[in-house]
C-alpha cells in the first residue's frame, strides 16, 4: 500500500456522491479526466477497487462504502478546522443534496428554500424529486424525505410533521352530481389517481386504504398532475390538504370522516447528522414545517370548522 493524499479522498467522495466522473468534475470545478486518474491513482495506492465501473456510472464497492465514511469524518473534521481557525467568523460552505417525494418538494420546500439559498449564499442546495427512492448507502443524496422511519440500518431518523389527507372535488363536479352523504355514495363517481403498479411506496397507496375496492379511472405517477385533473373538475382525487387548501374550487368530501393520516421523516445517515450544512437545513425545515402545521394538519376539516 502506498500513501495518498486527503486531496484524493476529496475526489473519491464527489465521486461517491454523485456516481458520475462529470457530475464530480463539475462540483470540484475541473474535467472528468483528472477525476479519473485521481481515483485511480487513490486505488492504486489502497491496492484496492472502490467503485464498480458501468455505462450507468460509479458504484460503490463494500471497501468503499467504509472508506466513505472514514473520509467523511476527515471532512468534517477539516471544515470544523478551518472554522474554528477562522473564530467562527466564515460563513456556511458546502453542498447539501435532498431527495424529497414530489409532493413535499414541489409544493412546500420549492416556495422556503431559497429563502434558506439566501440567507446561506455559501451552501450549495441541490433537490431531488424524482419518482423512486433514493440510495442513501450510494450516496445518492445526504437527506431524503419519505413516509416511513427506517427499521434498521446506520441512519439517523426525524419526524417532521404528520398530514393529513382528503378526498376532493371541484366544487363544479359536485353541482353535476348527486349529493355525498356516506361512503356509499362513492361508488358510482370518477376517481383520479396514481398508476397502481408504479406506486413506489406503501404510503402512496392510498386508494387500497381509503377506498379498497375502488379503482381510479385517470390515472397519474404525479401528484402535480392528478391536481390538475381534479382542478378541471375530471373527478374526486385524494389530495394533501396543505396542497388543496390553496385552491377554493376544491372542496373536500365528508371530511370528518374520509380521511388519512401520514408522516414526513428525513433520514440521513449517522455519521452525517451532526454536520453543519445537514443540521443547518433540517432546523430549517422543521421550522417551517412547524410554521404551517396548520395546513398540513388540517384539523378544522376533522372538526367541522373548516
Amino acid at each position: 500500500m502506498h500513501r495518498f493524499t486527503w486531496d484524493d479522498l476529496q475526489f473519491f467522495l464527489a465521486v461517491a456522491r454523485t456516481g458520475q466522473l462529470s457530475a464530480a468534475a463539475r462540483k470540484l470545478r475541473t474535467n472528468h479526466a483528472t477525476v479519473s486518474r485521481r481515483i485511480d491513482r487513490l486505488e492504486q495506492a489502497l491496492a484496492a477497487k472502490l467503485f464498480e465501473r458501468s455505462p450507468r456510472g460509479y458504484t460503490l464497492t463494500a471497501l468503499g462504502e467504509r472508506l466513505v465514511e472514514n473520509a467523511e469524518v476527515m471532512e468534517r473534521e477539516a471544515s470544523s478546522f478551518h472554522n474554528e481557525a477562522a473564530s467562527g467568523a466564515a460563513p456556511m460552505t458546502g453542498v447539501v443534496r435532498i431527495s424529497t417525494l414530489e409532493g413535499f418538494g414541489n409544493f412546500f420546500l420549492a416556495d422556503r428554500l431559497p429563502l434558506l439559498a439566501l440567507s446561506q449564499p455559501g451552501l450549495s442546495i441541490e433537490v431531488l424529486t424524482i419518482q423512486q427512492i433514493v440510495s442513501l448507502s450510494r450516496r445518492e443524496a445526504d437527506i431524503t424525505i419519505t413516509l416511513n422511519a427506517p427499521k434498521t440500518g446506520p441512519y439517523h431518523y426525524e419526524k417532521i410533521t404528520l398530514y393529513r389527507l382528503f378526498i376532493y372535488g371541484h366544487r363544479d363536479y359536485l353541482a353535476r352530481h348527486g349529493p355525498i352523504r356516506s361512503r356509499d355514495d362513492l361508488a358510482d363517481h370518477y376517481f383520479i389517481g396514481y398508476i397502481e403498479d408504479t406506486v413506489f411506496t406503501p404510503g402512496l397507496d392510498y386508494h387500497r386504504e381509503l377506498l379498497p375496492g375502488m379503482r381510479a379511472a385517470y390515472q397519474c405517477s404525479s401528484i402535480h398532475a392528478q391536481l390538475a385533473a381534479a382542478r378541471h373538475g375530471l373527478g374526486l382525487c385524494v389530495l394533501p390538504h396543505y396542497m388543496a387548501c390553496h385552491h377554493p374550487e376544491l372542496q373536500p368530501v365528508i371530511p370528518s370522516d374520509l380521511y388519512l393520516e401520514r408522516q414526513y421523516w428525513a433520514i440521513c445517515h449517522n455519521d452525517l447528522a451532526a454536520a453543519p450544512r445537514i443540521r443547518t437545513l433540517l432546523a430549517f425545515i422543521h421550522a417551517e414545517a412547524a410554521r404551517m402545521a396548520y395546513e398540513f394538519h388540517g384539523d378544522q376539516l376533522i372538526s367541522g370548522k373548516g
